[in-house]
């Protein structure tokens, strides 16, 4: 077998990693630079703060029981959305890890089934899922057809948060269960069998043991379905029947007007907020490996 010197494999290693460099400036970095760009000019390519700044401070009128009052608008909207993107990956979450958990006990055979079962969805076009569940949660649709038939009753479901959460959860799922299956697929058997030895129950070593080592996994699935889930807006127009003007809406709406500097402005604030709400996550994961 052929050795090289270290000099001679740190230029290989460039040249490996040349194409991911390249595709990475080109399709990730400039984009980025070209939203900051046109977020602190104006429509004159001028420097400036305004669309920043009016993010922060546009006010409007809205009516609600207590009568009329200001809100500011974007960051009600941006609350707005944070607040379902964090209900569907705690969802998502809730229901992924144990799934996660069974998947990786499973058998080898088992768990490539299973693993098949949950991709497949994702081989369909995002939009045709999201018209399934238009079919699936309307009020002549097959959930209230199939709750007729038992006698529970029509639920009015379409045109709520809660049929928007639904898509968020079923669009985003195998971006939680995916990244916390893999870890667990690789745990090390002997170290559960060690804590039991030590005298754990199954709640101490799931707490002490395999929740710590699958945190990786659980930080990299929460970060994969908020980020999109913060950010969507053809599920919010479609099951939502737009109803709930969410910041992924905001930015497509300004876009559409033309406003290209503001809708640029939103969508810089929203990575600068998500890239430092992932930084914390990150060296939480970090500490929390540390104790353990």
């Amino acid at each position: 077998m052929k050795k090289y010197a270290p000099s001679q494999r740190s230029i290989l290693h460039k040249l490996v990693l040349a194409p991911y460099s390249i595709w990475a400036a080109l399709f990730i970095l400039v984009p980025l630079a070209f939203v900051a760009y046109y977020a602190f000019t104006d429509s004159d390519f001028n420097f400036t703060f305004e669309n920043i700044s009016r993010f922060f401070t546009a006010t409007s009128m809205i009516s609600d029981g207590e009568g009329t009052r200001e809100v500011y608008t974007y960051l009600l909207i941006f609350a707005r959305s944070l607040k379902l993107a964090v209900i569907s990956t705690f969802i998502c979450l809730l229901m992924g890890y144990p799934m996660a958990y069974i998947m990786s006990k499973a058998s080898s055979r088992t768990q490539k089934v299973l693993v098949t079962l949950i991709m497949i969805p994702m081989w369909m076009n995002f939009l045709i899922r999201t018209y399934a569940w238009m079919t699936i949660l309307q009020d002549t649709g097959i959930l209230n057809g199939l709750l007729g038939f038992v006698g529970l009753g029509p639920v009015h479901i379409i045109g709520t948060e809660s049929a928007v959460v639904i898509g968020m959860v079923y669009d985003y799922f195998p971006y939680m269960i995916l990244p916390i299956y893999s870890v667990m697929a690789k745990m090390d058997v002997k170290l559960i069998e060690a804590a039991r030895d030590l005298g754990c129950n199954s709640f101490g070593v799931l707490r002490r043991v395999v929740w710590p080592l699958s945190l990786p996994g659980v930080i990299s699935g929460v970060i994969m379905v908020l980020i999109p889930s913060i950010s969507t807006f053809y599920i919010s127009q479609k099951l939502g029947n737009g109803k709930f003007y969410l910041i992924g809406d905001a930015i497509e709406g300004q876009y559409v007007a033309n406003n290209l500097h503001f809708a640029a402005a939103i969508a810089f604030i929203l990575m600068v907020i998500l890239l430092v709400c992932m930084a914390f996550m990150q060296r939480y994961a970090n500490k929390k490996a540390v104790v353990a």
